[in-house]
């Protein structure tokens, strides 16, 4: 097959199609391990282009202040703290109750310079890197709003507010989505984890009443708008899968190996169906194992997921900030090997 452009080669992979190779990319880069590999990139994409990765990755712009040295009031009204990683965990949640929520505005999606982002990259990478876009679908919204402890507590106490959160998040997101068709992005990732490694966070009957008719609205949506979903939750997913699988998405991300989910059972299951992305793990073999591991667990990897088309290799999650460089670097060198159709491994 001649070599397709970064955006033919996700596209044919959503697709669930072989392409001339697997493509690889990843959610979060920690600048420590970027700064490792390539010093002086200024940011996630700039290290993406860089390194040849297939995608270019941007979201909405949503203002932030600082309130604490690692700490950040975001647009939506809850604070999250960054440490020393590119991701945030909420800390202080502006609503605890119904009444709350009846007072709350949630950012306007159309607000001027809201694209900003979407624009340059569309501007700068159109038909050539896959831009993607991240989104929420109905989780991770009402645990920024709530905090996680409330919300969980409120699955069983308060079942009319989570609902009522779900449909805002739907809502909020269905009208991003929008905005970024018309830009020309590529597709739409969304990272609302649903699931601990033993087991979703709330009982499957809670998962198919408050949250699934959300997520098939919201993954429809986007879909009708033209736009394959990255469907992204770590854990253990088994009870819930079907009803993921079910809500439309394109792909999903990562299968996660700490939580004892199997590529190859997902793949024989569920291929036919989705396309799916992972999972090298970061928790353990990126961060403490030998480049030899690595080599060895990417080729297991490409091994289980490639066959047929519809994988994209890449970490378990993220390269967080204790991920070794060369880890990293033995992992994206044996796919650069192993990892152009037809797979010989």
């Amino acid at each position: 097959m001649a070599e397709l452009s970064s955006a033919e080669r996700v596209r044919r992979v959503l697709d669930r199609r072989e392409p001339d190779r697997i493509p690889h990319f990843e959610w979060l880069f920690a600048k420590n391990v970027r700064e490792a590999i390539c010093p002086g990139c200024t940011s996630h994409n700039d290290f993406a282009v860089k390194m040849g990765h297939d995608t270019i990755l941007v979201g909405p712009d949503f203002k932030k202040e600082q309130v604490g040295p690692t700490q950040w009031r975001s647009e939506w009204g809850h604070v999250d703290d960054y440490g020393n990683e590119e991701h945030g965990v909420e800390v202080e949640s502006p609503i605890k109750d119904m009444a709350d929520f009846e007072r709350y505005t949630p950012p306007d999606p159309h607000a001027p310079g809201r694209y900003d982002t979407v624009e340059w990259a569309v501007r700068e990478f159109k038909n050539d890197k896959a831009i993607g876009v991240h989104l929420n679908d109905v989780f991770s919204i009402p645990r920024s709003l709530m905090g996680m402890e409330n919300l969980l507590m409120t699955i069983a106490a308060d079942p009319e507010l989570i609902k009522a959160l779900v449909d805002m998040s739907v809502e909020i997101n269905l009208a991003m989505a929008k905005e970024v068709a018309a830009r020309g992005v590529d597709f739409v990732w969304t990272g609302d984890d649903y699931a601990y490694n033993t087991g979703p966070m709330m009982s499957p009957d809670s998962f198919r009443n408050l949250f699934y008719p959300g997520l098939c609205r919201v993954i429809g949506g986007f879909r009708k708008l033209g736009l394959p979903v990255i469907k992204h939750t770590d854990g253990y997913l088994w009870p819930i899968i079907d009803m993921i699988v079910d809500s439309g998405i394109s792909c999903l991300d990562p299968i996660d190996p700490q939580a004892g989910m199997d590529l190859a059972e997902v793949k024989a299951k569920y291929g036919d169906r989705i396309a799916l992305k992972g999972n090298v793990d970061c928790a353990q073999t990126l961060s403490y194992a030998s480049t030899e591991e690595v080599i060895e667990e990417t080729k297991q990897a490409i091994g289980k997921g490639a066959p047929g088309g519809g994988y994209i290799l890449s970490s378990s999650n993220s390269i967080h900030a204790s991920v070794k460089p060369e880890n990293y670097m033995a992992m994206l060198d044996t796919l650069k090997r192993f990892g152009r159709y037809p797979i010989r491994l």
